[in-house]
Order: C-alpha cells, then sequence, then structure tokens
C-alpha cells in the first residue's frame, strides 16, 4: 500500500515520544521515516491530547498539501479513531482527480 501513496505524490512521517533505539526498531518495518523523542511541547505545537498517566502523546494525524497548508487532520485521545489508510488513500486519489480536472479546464 505504500507504493500507492507514493504514485499519488504522498510522503508518509510519524513522530513517536519513544527513544531512539525503539523508534528505530519500530520503523525498520514501516518503510517511512520516524521522528523520535517528541516531547509535550512538540505535542502542544501541533494541538495533541498529550496522556498525563503514562506520559505520552496520542494520535494526531494531518495531511498536508506541499505549502504545509492542513487539508485534514484526525486528533484523539484514545487507541480508536485513527486515519485509516485505505480511506485516506481514497481521499488523496479523489483530491488528485480533482486537481487534475482543475487544471485541465483552466489550460
Amino acid at each position: 500500500m505504500r507504493n500507492d501513496f507514493a504514485e499519488v505524490g504522498t510522503a508518509i512521517v510519524a513522530g513517536t515520544v519513544d527513544a531512539e533505539d525503539k523508534s528505530l526498531e519500530v520503523a525498520a518495518d514501516l518503510g517511512f521515516p520516524v521522528a523520535y523523542g517528541m516531547t509535550r511541547a512538540d505535542g502542544d505545537r501541533i494541538g495533541a491530547f498529550w496522556e498525563e498517566r503514562r506520559d505520552h502523546i496520542q494520535p494526531s494525524e494531518f495531511i498536508l498539501r506541499q505549502g504545509g497548508r492542513v487539508i485534514s487532520s484526525t486528533y484523539s485521545s484514545s487507541p480508536v479513531g485513527r486515519m485509516d489508510p485505505a480511506e485516506t488513500l481514497s481521499l488523496l486519489r479523489f483530491l488528485e482527480d480533482a486537481r487534475r480536472r482543475k487544471e485541465s479546464q483552466s489550460g
């Protein structure tokens, strides 16, 4: 499925509060970069929910345009409510098709 994201010009990156060694272990099977050592200040910058009890950031997911504008976001305060890869890919394909239609109409 990662190749499908690349076909629509999408890069995937992730961040975690985990230390470098744990992050490298997890990232080895993912096929995309994982930033490590995220802090509460990092979570605050993106508006994420910080869980005090376990001292970690809850899932906060974004789709950004190349210029950095957020076109979709998901915030969670539990393991429920994350972006589904297939649904996200469907949205990206829809947006790419719309962009191409608009370009062909204006050109």
